[in-house]
This record gives structure tokens, C-alpha cells and sequence, in this order.
């Protein structure tokens, strides 16, 4: 029996292997390998496919964030809302830049914050939201705009989803992304972007990545040294063409697995009202998640579970451990797992799943 891997990047990849060798090979060639004309041109398709006036391209998703941040003007003591529910980066750019993370709940039905959760941790000194397009499921931006706090949207998951026919990234003042190898669009190592619409925040975002400089002579602010490499930006833009059509076949995949009857046996993860999401990982509930993790590889079946251990009580966030509990995202820390998924997933390996899922005994 062949494994049913979690991830499989490069299946999706191994027809466009010959023009990323010759993207990387154009910059090899080149010679030019620091912000040049690739990460220039990638920077303007992506904008365009995010549906933003800018794009600046950084160095990996969890810079995006904490540049985000910077460039809309948190600073230190700022008090900034995030979920619990994600990876440890979202609430990590926050404390990073001295700011304190607030944590709020999250809907276990979608994995995502919402109006309801946010209030109900507001504070007069919240100066941002982040909400996290969890698993690529776009969080209620509509909902979460009415309450008239600047939203940098936490979109690494996200590329491709959509929300009420807009692109994730496109409803906050600033939002990020990651191209971690395994993200829908994903380099060939690590890589991130943050987009935006507003001139002044691209202009920050620009000087913070370079050590503060605009021109590389004249420092401005205390920045980073936080750039997208041209190769990456290369063979990005070589993908970026497929990512829709990889979207569709995500979209497809989840239904083969609503078609191979994978409701009898664990409850999927629900989009978000008005969101066709791009789902990055597929990711369904039961109360005995770990029990059936453990079966599935008993059955040359890859699956995990995330965020089992939420960020607020990650021992580096004791000093903003809230005196409230989290109970949307307790309930699926614990009963969520990730099956299968991609472009590259099939009609077989959704029914193989099931089927696997229909045998597991689970009465111990």
C-alpha cells in the first residue's frame, strides 16, 4: 500500500519543473540576486492578484507580520487582538515589536475570530486586529471592519480564497503572506510578502525591509534586513499563472471528499459565510482526533492535528496569559486533524480516506 502523504508540493510542481530551472537559472545567470527586476515584477503581479495598489516582498511570513504591524503605526504598549487558534508567529510579531497580545475565541465551526469574540476582549488600547484567514478560510472581514479598529489580516494560509468575490488580502489596511514551501503558492524556501493600499504604509513597509533606507545610503528608521530573493521571486512568478487553477482542484478535492461520504465519520471545517476559501490544509473535527491520527497511519495514512496546544498557553506568552477562557478554541485545538490535501489529491485517495475513517474502532 502506497502513503497517502499530508502534503505532497511536488506533484503540483513537476511540470513546471524545467521553467523553474530556467527562472533560477536566468538569475544565476544574472548575477543580480537582491531585490532586482524579478522581485520587482513579482511584486507587481501579486498586488494585481491580490487586488491591492502595492505588494513589497520580505523575507518569510512571520516579518510580513511584525513589518505589517510596524507600518501601520502599533508600537510598543499597544495592545493588538489575535486568536489563539494559529501558528505561534501571529501572536510572536506582536510581542516582538513590544506590543501586547490580547487573545480571543474563535469560532470552531470555521476556526475563525469573529465580531462577538473580538468585542468581547476590546480594550481602550487596542490599536489593531489580526485576523487570521485560518486553514484558508477568510475570517468575516465585513463584520469584523464595523467595529473601526485598523485590520492586518494574517492571510499566510489564504492564498486564493475569496470572500464575499474579493481576494484575501484586500480588506485590511495591510495584510501578509507566507510562500513557505507548502502555502498555496509556496518557494523554494522561505519567502513572504505584505500587501497594501495606502502609499505612505507601502513606503514604510519598503524602508523597514532594507534597514530603514529607501535609497540604501540614508537610514530613517531602525529596520530589518528582510528582503525576497530574486530566485524566489523568479519561480514565483513561473507559479503564480497556476494558482487558480490549483485553487479549483483544492476545491475539488474537498469535494471528493463530501462525495466519498467523509460526513458520516468527522465533521469539516464550515466556510465562513460569502468565502469560497482556497483551503490550504483540509481539516475535519471528532472528538477522538488523536485516536484516529493514529489508525489512519496504521493505514499508510498521513494526518495531523494542529495548534494542539494554543499560542496563550505557550510558555513564552505566560506574560499575556488571559484571566478568561477560550473555549471555541480549546474545543477544536483538541478534536481538529488535517487530512490529505492538494491540487494533486484524487477521487481514489478521497474514497481510500473514508474508507479508512468507516474502520477506525474508537470505542476504547
Amino acid at each position: 500500500m502506497d502513503l497517502i502523504p499530508l502534503f505532497d508540493t511536488q506533484a503540483m510542481l513537476k511540470p513546471l519543473r524545467e521553467q523553474l530551472q530556467h527562472a533560477a537559472g536566468r538569475v544565476i545567470q544574472s548575477g543580480d540576486y537582491i531585490l532586482g527586476p524579478e522581485v520587482q515584477a513579482f511584486e507587481k503581479d501579486w498586488a494585481a492578484y491580490c487586488g491591492t495598489k502595492y505588494a513589497v516582498g520580505v523575507a518569510n511570513g512571520t516579518d510580513a507580520l511584525e513589518l505589517a504591524l510596524r507600518s501601520v503605526g502599533v508600537k510598543a504598549g499597544d495592545d493588538v487582538i489575535v486568536p489563539s487558534l494559529t501558528f505561534y508567529a501571529t501572536a510572536e510579531a506582536v510581542a516582538s515589536i513590544g506590543a501586547n497580545p490580547v487573545f480571543c475565541d474563535v469560532d470552531p465551526h470555521t476556526g475563525c475570530i469573529n465580531k462577538d469574540t473580538v468585542q468581547a476582549v476590546l480594550t481602550n488600547n487596542t490599536a489593531a486586529i489580526i485576523p487570521v484567514h485560518l486553514f484558508g478560510n477568510p475570517a468575516p472581514m465585513k463584520q469584523l471592519a464595523e467595529l473601526g479598529i485598523p485590520l492586518i489580516e494574517d492571510a499566510a494560509q489564504s492564498a486564493g480564497s475569496q470572500l464575499d468575490g474579493s481576494p484575501a488580502g484586500s480588506f485590511g489596511v495591510a495584510a501578509s503572506f507566507s510562500f513557505f514551501p507548502s502555502k498555496n503558492l509556496g518557494a523554494a524556501g522561505d519567502g513572504g510578502a505584505v500587501v497594501a493600499n495606502d502609499p505612505a504604509i507601502a513606503e514604510q513597509l519598503t524602508m523597514l525591509r532594507f534597514h530603514g533606507s529607501l535609497d540604501r545610503q540614508t537610514h530613517q528608521l531602525i529596520g530589518y534586513n528582510s528582503r525576497l530573493d530574486e530566485i524566489h521571486a523568479a519561480m514565483l512568478r513561473v507559479m503564480l499563472p497556476h494558482l487558480d487553477q490549483w485553487t479549483s482542484q483544492r476545491k475539488q478535492a474537498s469535494e471528493f471528499y463530501a462525495q466519498a461520504g467523509i460526513n458520516q465519520w468527522v465533521t469539516p471545517m464550515k466556510p465562513t459565510p460569502g468565502s469560497e476559501p482556497a483551503w490550504h490544509l483540509y481539516v475535519v473535527r471528532h472528538p477522538q482526533a488523536d485516536q484516529l491520527v493514529h489508525h489512519l497511519k496504521l493505514q499508510g495514512i498521513e494526518s495531523r492535528g494542529y495548534y494542539r496546544t494554543p499560542v496563550h498557553l505557550q510558555p513564552a506568552m505566560r506574560p499575556w496569559l488571559p484571566s478568561y477562557e477560550l473555549p471555541g478554541t480549546m474545543e477544536l485545538a483538541s478534536t481538529n486533524l488535517a487530512l490529505p490535501f492538494g491540487p494533486w489529491l484524487t477521487q481514489e485517495h478521497a474514497e481510500q480516506v473514508v474508507a479508512a475513517l468507516s474502520t477506525a474502532d474508537l470505542t476504547a
